[in-house]
């Protein structure tokens, strides 16, 4: 593909801190059960929040609400023929919605604590997760307005 016609793909994440711990999701993958934060693609017509509170929902099962952007990351995946911007930002979840599935491959929830994500840094689906906990740590924090 020649470079004009080059396009990232655009994900949106969410970080979601309650007590310490993050909110991530472990889902399937070829190599064995990643981590990562909840996240995925944005769809044709969605918003960036739009799409963000649809995969917090499809992932994990709870409501969620933006609050903050944390940041805007372009990231190569792993393979190099693909490159991602991610948006992730910060905000509140709800309790999961009784009888609500999880999207297909995602195995399950779980709230770890920084030290925890550490321990399991051959498990991150991708560097971003790591930095983007990292980020909002250090309270990257921009208003939600910076969007249009």
């Amino acid at each position: 593909m020649s470079d004009e016609r080059w396009k990232p793909n655009v994900t949106v994440a969410a970080v979601v801190e309650r007590g310490g711990r993050y909110l991530l999701v472990e889902e399937a993958s070829r190599l064995g059960p990643v981590l990562n934060n909840p996240a995925g693609h944005l769809d044709r017509g969605e918003t960036l929040l739009q799409a963000v509170v649809r995969e917090v929902l499809e992932e994990t099962g709870r409501a969620f609400t933006p609050t903050h952007l944390v940041g805007a990351y372009l990231a190569p995946s792993a393979s190099g023929e693909v490159t991602y911007l991610r948006f992730a930002f910060a905000g509140e979840v709800g309790e999961p919605e009784p009888g609500r599935a999880l999207d297909a491959g995602i195995l399950r929830t779980l709230w770890l604590t920084p030290e925890q994500i550490e321990a399991e840094r051959a498990r991150h689906r991708s560097p971003l997760l790591a930095r983007c906990i990292a980020d909002h740590r250090a309270g990257r924090r921009y208003p939600l307005e910076l969007l249009r």
